[in-house]
């Protein structure tokens, strides 16, 4: 029984990591698009456009990189060894901090873009 939860395990894994391939594949391919209508824009697109461009493939990227996280979980679920569980550490801990950076730099974009609303006047 053990051997066919593995079995389903990795198929679902493998079918996650498509997923995630898939993901990173479409937003290239989007991020190429918008970059190349940015690139030949008369007059030149601000910098606002290709700051734009870069934030949305690093947000597909942070789903993507979610996506292989979960696939490597998947493939460790059932009855790891300890060097499975190493390599998911190392695996996770380098994921993690991949997205990390990436969200702070969409969060800072975000603040730069939506400067904070001027404090309400109190009342009477």
């Amino acid at each position: 029984m053990q051997e066919l939860f593995k079995q389903w395990s990795f198929y679902l894994a493998s079918g996650v990591e498509g997923a995630a391939g898939l993901i990173i594949a479409l937003a290239a391919l989007q991020a190429t698009w918008w970059a190349l209508s940015v690139f030949f824009a008369r007059p030149a697109a601000p910098d606002e456009a290709k700051e734009n461009v870069r934030l949305q493939l690093a947000r597909w990227l942070a789903v993507a990189l979610e996506f292989e996280l979960a696939a490597d979980i998947l493939r460790t679920a059932i009855a790891p060894s300890w060097d499975e569980i190493g390599k998911l550490a190392a695996i996770a801990a380098l994921r993690t901090l991949l997205n990390y950076f990436l969200q702070q730099e969409i969060d800072s974009q975000a603040r730069r873009s939506c400067p904070a609303a001027p404090p309400a006047l109190s009342g009477p």
